[in-house]
């Protein structure tokens, strides 16, 4: 009979073992009626439980039986009383009924049970609840008869449900792990057992030996707290009290010696388990290390000999390192079961099985080897296609600049002035560096990828197995060489565009050098025109003019031609060039207009200077002459001077007058009006010994006519 069979009932509390003792140290049985019709059934049945829990020597000693009436029919109390003769006649030592404090007494007159004590088997008493202290001490009732004794219905009960089901499932256990633990030393593992120790036949063994030690662990404190056959607490008689369990005081060994061998049985299935593990991780190692293998050594390997492109541009090589990706994609999932599989092949061969040592460890070595050797192809495969992709985008780039140069080379050149055709060939040159800075690039890259791919091993483990690179090879050589070709082109058109340019640079030179020519004659003529204005006030003076003027002239002339010597030039530049219109068409007309007005202008201060020049020597000698003179000048001589100076006078009032019919005075007013009085002033002079020599003549004359008659 189990508790969990009849819960319900005991969970109604129908009769209960407080723990409390008699002083003949018999248990207490208790019988709390109620004013509710009690099933005599159900009281039969809870009674027959109770007294299969204690112990024989408990059942020995006797029962006291205390029958709670005052809640309940005399009736039903006279037939609980006579029930207990059929249900524990033997065991019942005393049975005290707890009656009423006012009712019975007149009704029992007619009925005395220590009559009938041959009969029933044992005493039967009636008796208050306030005079059960004189059969049961104090400590040994339970308040509601009142007594100090503690008891918790409900407690007990789940304590008890506890106890039965630790019983009944570690005897379960321990049949079936001693039966696991037999086959398995026998060599006939049960085969229809799963691997995993951690799942038990029936029960899960850490709960059945959790539940133990707690279970335990309540014995062990309620025999701590009581004594034997009891719990803590004196009473009378060295009686003591005693707690709900302590009538199982037979459960604590029974529990330990189930704990015990149940822990020894645990130890032997946990190393059942562990073999049972140790060989089917074994397995399972040494089936997943052959899967990754079987796939590196064949999809893995096929993938990697599939590829050996390299392309032949950039969205080409992009393309395999895309290809590429996926295939390292695909080998990294098989590389992660490679690691988790080493770390698991580590952890047993840390744990130390000899038996497995050796085969642990030729499985590491194999799955290392293969998994190495495979991630340096996927390393090689990947260095290829960079160098690849490299060496691509540099032919690319070189590309780009070739057709930049060559645009630059095609284009019409149509420069402002020289410094823009400087900057254009300064551009031309940096661009034809930068060009053979990147075929230099191109080159070595393209190289470096020739060397990889000669030094390339073989792909199959073990075997060599020959690689045909020769479209690659090819392609790579194709590139190089066509660059080279196409630079080779730009570098001979870079140097007829750099001969054109500096032959343009050159005309420009020209053309400027013209262009500043016709500007010093500008100046010259300027100069001529402003500064070049004295006469000179006598005949030394006007000759070092005349010398100047000479010398101003040659320079102007040297001018003039090195002018016509620079348009010459252009003219030739121009047809070299082939251009037809330049600025210099102009250049030519100005040059030739300013040295006709130089000319004139040159040749008008000539005619000046030698009419001064003449001015001067007839004046100088009027006056020098005249000064000394012993004879009377002629006539002549003083009107050349006048006609000379007059000459000049008008001469200096006279504008030059340039081919295009445009008029220029010399100098400024001012200066022509000193200069014009220089010439007066000689003028003047002149006049004065004109008209001194005459009246002097004349005097003579007067002396001579007056001698004349004398004489006659």
């Amino acid at each position: 009979m189990e508790a969990s069979t009849m819960l319900p009932i005991l969970k109604k509390k129908l009769a209960f073992l407080s723990g409390g003792k008699d002083r003949r140290s018999g248990l207490i049985l208790t019988i709390p009626l109620c004013t509710e019709q009690t099933s005599m059934e159900e009281l039969s049945a809870t009674l027959d439980y109770l007294l299969s829990i204690p112990s024989e020597k408990c059942k020995a000693r006797g029962f006291t039986v205390i029958v709670d009436g005052r809640k309940s029919p005399w009736t039903v109390v006279k037939t609980v009383v006579l029930m207990l003769q059929n249900v524990i006649p033997a065991e019942v030592s005393l049975v005290c009924v707890v009656k009423p404090d006012e009712f019975w007494d007149k009704k029992v007159t007619h009925f005395c049970f220590w009559k009938e004590k041959d009969r029933l088997g044992f005493e039967v008493i009636l008796v208050s609840a306030n005079k059960l202290t004189r059969y049961i001490e104090p400590c040994q009732l339970t308040d509601e008869f009142g007594g100090s004794l503690q008891y918790d219905h409900m407690d007990w009960v789940s304590k008890r449900l506890v106890f039965e089901k630790f019983t009944k499932e570690s005897t379960s256990l321990l049949d079936e792990l001693a039966i696991i633990n037999e086959n398995e030393r026998a060599g006939q593992p049960d085969k229809a057992r799963p691997p995993d120790c951690n799942v038990l036949p029936s029960f899960d063994p850490e709960t059945v030996l959790q539940t133990g030690h707690e279970l335990l662990s309540e014995l062990q404190q309620r025999r701590f707290n009581g004594s034997e056959g009891g719990g803590g607490g004196g009473g009378v008689g060295g009686v003591t009290a005693w707690s709900p369990m302590d009538d199982e005081l037979l459960a604590q060994p029974q529990v330990m010696k189930l704990l015990d061998s149940l822990r020894e049985q645990y130890t032997k299935y946990q190393e059942v388990c562990r073999q049972r593990s140790r060989r089917s991780q074994l397995e399972e190692i040494q089936a997943k290390v052959m899967q990754v293998v079987n796939w590196l050594e064949g999809p893995g390997t096929e993938q990697l000999r599939t590829q050996w492109g390299i392309g032949d541009s950039i969205r080409a090589s992009q393309a395999l390192q895309l290809k590429h990706e996926e295939i390292e994609s695909q080998h990294s999932e098989w590389f992660a079961v490679y690691v988790e599989l080493n770390q698991q092949m580590a952890a047993l061969l840390n744990a130390g099985d000899e038996d497995d040592l050796a085969e642990l460890k030729t499985l590491q070595q194999q799955l290392s080897d293969v998994c190495y050797r495979q991630a340096s192809q996927l390393e090689f495969r990947q260095n290829v296609l960079q160098s690849a992709h490299e060496f691509h985008s540099t032919a690319q780039d070189l590309s780009q600049q070739l057709d930049g140069l060559l645009g630059m080379l095609c284009a019409d050149v149509a420069p402002a002035d020289g410094a823009a055709i400087q900057q254009t060939l300064k551009h031309l040159e940096e661009k034809l560096k930068s060009v053979e800075g990147a075929l230099q690039v191109l080159r070595e890259k393209g190289q470096g990828l020739l060397d990889q791919m000669s030094n390339q091993s073989s792909w199959f483990y073990g075997k060599d197995v020959p690689v045909e690179n020769k479209e690659n090879i090819d392609h790579i050589h194709s590139v190089m060489e066509d660059m080279q070709l196409r630079k080779q082109r730009c570098e001979d058109m870079v140097d007829v565009r750099r001969l054109k340019m500096l032959q343009m640079v050159q005309l420009f030179k020209c053309e400027e050098d013209a262009s500043q020519a016709v500007e010093w004659l500008t100046e010259l003529l300027d100069a001529l025109l402003k500064t070049h204005v004295r006469l000179g006030d006598d005949t030394q003076e006007t000759k070092v003019l005349l010398e100047k003027h000479r010398k101003f002239v040659d320079v102007a002339q040297s001018t003039y031609d090195y002018g016509r010597q620079l348009l010459q030039a252009t003219v030739v530049l121009c047809q070299s060039l082939r251009c037809t219109t330049r600025s210099s068409g102009d250049t030519l007309p100005r040059l030739n207009r300013v040295w006709k007005q130089f000319t004139v202008t040159a040749d008008e201060r000539q005619h000046r200077l030698e009419m001064a020049s003449a001015f001067h020597a007839a004046a100088q000698r009027v006056l020098r002459e005249g000064s000394e003179q012993v004879e009377l000048l002629d006539s002549e001589v003083f009107e050349e001077v006048e006609t000379v100076g007059k000459s000049l006078l008008d001469r200096l009032t006279v504008p030059v007058i340039f081919p295009d019919g445009s008029e220029q005075f010399f100098g400024s007013p001012g200066d022509m009006a000193s200069s014009a009085e220089n010439i007066r002033d000689k003028l003047k002079l002149a006049e004065d010994k004109r008209l001194q020599q005459e009246e002097a003549e004349h005097l003579e004359e007067e002396a001579a006519l007056e001698v004349g008659p004398e004489e006659s």
